[in-house]
């Protein structure tokens, strides 16, 4: 049986992170570990600016922390 492949090609490294990117990133305060996309619109030294490409908000940015998986508040996500 064969596998799909992941539409999405993630960057999972946060040093060689870069505007443009696809992240997976979190938001633990109201989903736990449940994965979202999102693609990066600044890189910062201690987090990053996402958006999560929703044509319905299209206006949001969320910051997030630098990490593999990014971490966003739930203030952000949902605010």
């Amino acid at each position: 049986m064969q596998q799909e492949r992941c539409p999405f090609d993630f960057n999972f490294d946060p040093l060689t992170f870069k505007v443009g990117d696809t992240v997976s990133y979190r938001v633990p305060e109201e989903f736990g570990d449940m994965p979202f996309v999102g693609t990066l619109l600044a890189v910062e030294p201690d987090s990053v600016l996402i958006t999560n490409n929703d044509p319905s908000d299209p206006g949001r940015r969320m910051r997030g922390t630098r990490e593999s998986r990014p971490v966003v508040s739930s203030r952000e996500a949902l605010g």
